[in-house]
């Protein structure tokens, strides 16, 4: 399970490095569960990355080719279901096509043939319905290149090295720990220094919050991108290291409430999981707000979404206990409607009181 810092806000900072090597030695390891996650850059022609283009998710943006930079228009995820995925839509060949030429796009996942895609060891990505390979037009390398289906040719511009659940793909690796980092209250240290005194890969980033009205922000008033959070994300992924927001917590206005629906709470945490590309988040339940049956199940249907929306990304749900147990409401809603987690991550501290 992972490591917290406590349950009152005025110790959610992340420990001194000396304190946090000292709290690795009892923690209980969270494994990375299953094959690898297929989740990463595709690589072709020139190094440069399959991309989409302004990192916009609207149905008929272009895919294209584009310098490597790490960012969420870059992260695909190859699917089990035969899907190549990105921004929570799917790549599709436009109009479902067959031509030589066809361009090829991001669309809402609909199951069609023009979005199946095999990725067989030559290197090639092929659509079957076409029985034609993704390739870069003309042969270019350039940024903008767009990618389109064309008869397989073997050249270099239809070879591509896209992430695989067979093999580990260059990252953090396995989790052995995430310890919470928080960046609203404290100086807490550099993540690098961190990681280098620890061995720390993963940090759980809390929190994620509403704004008052069903939008994601940093403690409820913090940017996704452009601020101190974006940069602790960059920071620990430069280092070789990934990271999970955390949504909830202790205090603060929680998604969870302020969205009026699963449907909107879904978008919610895929606008979060879009801006960084994330192959993991957690759910930090231990405020009053979750005792709400309603907010409970609307929880559970927007993660079933998340889970059908973005294959591969690892879901867990951190959730406190007292002196007689923990509260096995939500588990037990997640149970009846089919919802699977990644962990079911306890918070044994809070034992206030006369006991």
């Amino acid at each position: 399970m992972k490591k917290r810092p406590g349950r009152r806000p005025a110790v959610r900072g992340v420990l001194g490095v000396a304190a946090i090597a000292a709290l690795l030695t009892g923690l209980t390891s969270v494994p990375a569960s299953g094959a690898a996650a297929a989740t990463g850059q595709i690589t072709g022609v020139g190094g440069k990355c399959v991309d989409v283009a302004g990192g916009n998710n609207a149905n008929g943006t272009a895919v294209q080719l584009y310098d490597c930079n790490g960012s969420a228009a870059q992260q695909w995820t190859v699917g089990s279901d035969g899907t190549i995925r990105a921004l929570g839509k799917c790549l599709d060949v436009a109009s479902g096509g067959t031509a030589d030429g066809t361009l090829v796009q991001l669309w809402d996942c609909n199951g069609s043939a023009a979005q199946q895609w095999a990725v067989p060891a030559a290197r090639d990505i092929v659509n079957p319905q076409a029985n034609k390979c993704l390739d870069a037009t003309g042969g270019s390398s350039a940024n903008g290149t767009r990618l389109q289906i064309w008869t397989c040719t073997g050249a270099s511009n239809q070879k591509w090295t896209a992430p695989s659940g067979g093999t580990t793909p260059p990252g953090p690796g396995a989790m052995a720990v995430a310890p919470y980092l928080y960046n609203g209250w404290g100086s807490p240290p550099s993540p690098t220094t961190v990681m280098n005194a620890t061995g720390v890969k993963w940090f759980t980033l809390a929190f994620v919050l509403s704004n008052g009205y069903c939008n994601p922000q940093w403690d409820g008033g913090r940017p996704l991108t452009g601020g101190v959070d974006q940069q602790t994300i960059n920071t620990v992924r430069s280092a070789g290291g990934d990271v999970i927001p955390s949504f909830g917590g202790w205090s603060g206005n929680k998604l969870e409430s302020s969205c009026g629906s699963a449907g909107e709470l879904a978008a919610a945490y895929q606008k979060v999981i879009n801006a960084y590309g994330l192959k993991a988040i957690d759910i930090d339940i231990e405020a009053a707000a979750y005792d709400s049956p309603t907010v409970q199940q609307r929880t559970v249907d927007a993660l079933k979404t998340v889970r059908a929306n973005n294959p591969g990304i690892k879901v867990y749900i951190t959730f406190g206990t007292g002196q007689n147990g923990p509260d096995n409401s939500l588990i037990s809603k997640a149970a009846a409607s089919g919802l699977t987690v990644d962990s079911w991550t306890i918070m044994p501290f809070n034992f206030g009181g006369a006991g």
